[in-house]
């Protein structure tokens, strides 16, 4: 669907990239190896969303003159246009519509270890007010974590931070009215797996 909405998954994944990297100048075969996709693809559609004002070019020259900095190679390169009026808009929508499509999510996070509650915040529902992405509470497997979240950050071009609590841990902090917690759980967030916080508030 957001393909579908978007033109195609490539303009999904620069898009997505772009939006969450606003200050990060790209040259094309850098994205088209962060991206794993066919240059052609690639080139195409750093044409659609330069002719949609989304992103900017930059020659050798222009970039010289915006970061102040001789650069010794004669590559072209794209950057976020910041002015550009949609973009706080543009990053929640693909953040958002990245975990709601992906139907194999909820079966990768029960893939972690006997998972209580999974929240996702931070980048995911664009909010800059919390130190974490994800917060995992239950029984853990610390690498299946680590591994989700690096292809979140491959996907996102973002480091991704988490939390993992025990079950014991969470509940304390709850009831302690912990202000990292409900800063958590007050504020928008998405929450794929909870078997825990429901039973809580009982």
């Amino acid at each position: 669907m957001i393909e579908q909405l978007f033109g195609s998954k490539t303009r999904v994944m620069l898009l997505r990239l772009f939006l969450n990297n606003p200050e990060k100048f790209y040259y094309v075969r850098e994205l088209t190896r962060n991206l794993d996709t066919h240059i052609n693809s690639v080139r195409r559609e750093l044409d659609n969303l330069q002719k949609m004002g989304i992103i900017s070019f930059y020659t050798k020259e222009d970039l010289e003159r915006e970061i102040e900095k001789e650069i010794k190679d004669n590559k072209k390169y794209y950057k976020l246009n910041n002015d550009f009026m949609f973009i706080s808009e543009l990053t929640s929508l693909l953040n958002k519509a990245h975990v709601i499509l992906d139907k194999t999510l909820a079966k990768r996070v029960e893939n972690l270890g006997d998972v209580k509650f999974f929240l996702l915040s931070g980048i995911f529902v664009g909010r800059e007010d919390v130190p974490i992405d994800m917060l995992a509470v239950g029984t853990i497997n610390r690498n299946k974590l680590r591994n989700l979240a690096r292809t979140f950050e491959k996907e996102l071009g973002k480091p991704i931070n988490y939390t993992i609590m025990t079950r014991s841990e969470f509940q304390y902090r709850y009831n302690i009215t912990d202000r990292f917690l409900y800063d958590l759980l007050g504020g928008k967030n998405m929450v794929i797996i909870d078997s825990l916080l429901v039973k809580i508030k009982k």
